[in-house]
């Protein structure tokens, strides 16, 4: 049974993204908003919606490994074999205050990360905590980010009023069309993660592990099917936006939520992961910056980069 609600999950992911890409483009066009901006926020909330879903829970049942690594997974994840797949589809489209801003802040928020989880190190306590003082901080800075979004959505506003709306393009049946498209892809993500997780367990995998590879993949479906058919519908900034978004949204507003709820031990097997985490953060800044947009070759490396990754998990634990 497990092994047919997980096909059938995916099926949802995949037509739920199909319809959640249409109705956002089509919604940042009658805002009359730049689509990375709609990436950045709807979209990229909304494929990150699984990963919150999961981490509550796990934190609320008291299994921080899984609620820490899927996170850090997901991320990774994006970096790699999301940005990788959708940009050997269609090369990604790179604006210049996406570089400027966006992307360093992703790493200042893995830095941040890094820097509450290393309790040990930095005030020579017996064991690494991210506590609650340290998710109302990462929520803070998530309001900060919000603030900045918004204000520069304003700002474009301006420069595409004089934009002609296409016709047939209403507000009621694009609402409808997202917030259907978006139902499908957190019930399928939700499908998706149980029953592969069940499965994983069965196979005798560690909770780390399930939350690095198997959970971390499944709750990060969405930005993976979202972003691919937003490539193949040609709408790179919407691809870009929701990979960018969700790993900011996934440390600030997951990890900080969890961590509000109940304090999270951190297990030491994921300060690597963490590292990985900024350099692939570093990397993908670097593609960024060769003529603005990330290419077939780059995301040709970023994804074999992911496959590397995954080895070298599952060989260390």
């Amino acid at each position: 049974m497990a092994y047919i609600l997980l096909v059938v999950g995916f099926v949802l992911l995949i037509k739920g993204a199909d319809y959640f890409v249409d109705g956002a483009s089509n919604i940042a066009r009658l805002l009359r908003i730049p689509s990375i901006l709609i990436g950045l926020t709807i979209v990229a909330f909304g494929t990150s919606s699984p990963e919150v879903t999961v981490s509550i829970i796990a934190a609320l049942e008291g299994s921080a490994d899984v609620s820490l690594g899927n996170v850090i997974g997901s991320n990774i994840f994006n970096l790699t074999l999301v940005v990788g797949i959708a940009a050997f589809i269609f090369p990604l489209k790179v604006e210049t205050e996406t570089i400027r801003k966006e992307i360093p802040f992703t790493f200042l928020a893995s830095v941040a990360l890094l820097v509450v989880m290393s309790d040990i190190t930095l005030e020579g306590l017996s064991d690494n905590f991210i506590t609650r003082s340290d998710g109302l901080i990462f929520l803070l800075f998530l309001s900060i980010f919000m603030y900045y979004v918004i204000e520069v959505a304003f700002k474009s506003r301006e420069s595409l009023s004089d934009e002609p709306i296409p016709q047939g393009v209403t507000w009621g049946k694009n609402i409808i069309i997202t917030i259907l498209g978006l139902a499908g892809i957190v019930f399928g993500g939700e499908l998706v993660v149980s029953n592969a997780t069940e499965i994983a367990y069965r196979w005798g995998m560690s909770e780390t592990l399930v939350g690095l590879t198997i959970v971390a993949m499944g709750t990060s479906l969405p930005e993976l099917v979202t972003s691919v058919t937003a490539a193949l519908k040609k709408e790179s900034e919407i691809a870009l936006g929701n990979i960018v978004g969700s790993n900011i949204f996934n440390i600030l507003l997951v990890l900080g939520t969890s961590s509000v709820i109940t304090p999270l031990p951190v297990n030491g097997k994921v300060f690597s992961d963490v590292l990985i985490m900024m350099v692939l953060t570093v990397i993908l800044l670097i593609f960024s910056r060769t003529n603005f947009r990330v290419g077939k070759r780059e995301g040709l490396i970023l994804a074999l980069s992911y496959v590397i990754y995954l080895i070298y998990v599952i060989l260390r634990n």
